[in-house]
């Protein structure tokens, strides 16, 4: 079983920046894609970054693209999102997921993903 705990959540202010963790534990990710989404009130979710297993590649959603970066920390068994230059659009629940299968493709598709974290709030002032 994999559980992954998401932190660095908070209030700022537009403009501001912020940075997510997610500590995974029950097995090392370094083999499995991971995968950032957010969850607005009243809303579907929707995918905001993603990285391979490898950590050469990352994608975007293009909300995001040139404000946030999504990297990985093997050694720490954990995968970071920095958030630059927040909105009060990005305002939402931040989840952390990653793939069941190792050595897999990355996918900005929440169903390709199986295991998430609980959230960690953002929200951005105006």
């Amino acid at each position: 079983q994999v559980q992954l705990v998401e932190s660095g959540g908070g209030l700022v202010q537009a403009g501001g920046s912020l940075r997510l963790s997610c500590a995974a534990s029950g097995r090392t990710f370094s083999s499995y894609p991971m995968g950032w989404f957010r969850q607005a009130p009243g809303k579907e979710r929707e995918f905001v970054a993603a990285i391979s297993w490898s950590g050469g590649h990352t994608y975007y959603a293009d909300s995001v693209k040139g404000r946030f970066s999504i990297s990985r920390d093997n050694a720490k068994n954990t995968v970071y999102l920095q958030m630059n230059s927040l909105k009060p659009e990005d305002t939402a629940v931040y989840y952390c997921a990653t793939k069941s299968s190792p050595y897999s493709g990355s996918s900005y598709r929440t169903s390709d993903y199986t295991y998430w974290g609980q959230g960690t709030q953002v929200t951005v002032s105006s």
